[in-house]
């Protein structure tokens, strides 16, 4: 009878040695013969490409372009930052979530759009918003902006410096 109570124990250890290559054996290459390639985020959602690790994981996939501030597209992305983020975001102080003023120093323009358009997908995948999570332990609503007023918000936020002392 203790022999059909250990059967499943087998079991699970066979499995696990299946899962984790054998029993000593690994088809796995030595680092210095690896593939370069992103690291994989926390979380295992898998590998990140070069442009995912500097600029976010979503909508937008190409490097977002700026020039000279556009203040027209600023002042809508003021009132939009004004109805939709400053319930959790200030600008020279830590609140709800991280202070905004100089994030634009701090990320791309495209990391930002992404974090605000994609918040759900940047939390599983991207090591620095899971960093940020960790940090402040909760997370950004997605909004379901789209993705012209996640640019006006982005404008509105290039306007902010750091207030942080150099």
């Amino acid at each position: 009878m203790s022999r059909f109570r250990s059967a499943p124990t087998l079991i699970v250890l066979a499995g696990f040695a299946l899962a984790n290559g054998g029993c000593g054996k690994s088809d796995q290459k030595p680092a210095s013969q690896a593939p370069a390639a992103a690291p994989a985020a926390a979380g295992g959602a898998g590998e990140l490409t070069a442009f995912e690790l500097e600029n976010g994981i979503g909508p937008v996939k190409e490097a977002v372009k700026v020039g000279p501030v556009d203040k027209e597209l600023a002042e809508k992305g003021e009132k939009l930052f004004a109805a939709k983020c400053t319930a959790c975001h200030k600008f020279g102080e830590r609140y709800v979530g991280p202070a905004l003023g100089g994030v634009t120093e701090r990320r791309t323009p495209t990391y930002v759009m992404n974090m605000i358009l994609n918040p759900d997908g940047m939390y599983t995948r991207h090591p620095t918003a899971r960093q940020l999570l960790g940090e402040y332990m909760t997370q950004m609503p997605n909004l379901g902006l789209p993705q012209d007023e996640a640019r006006a918000i982005m404008e509105y936020l290039r306007t902010q410096p750091s207030s942080e002392k150099k």
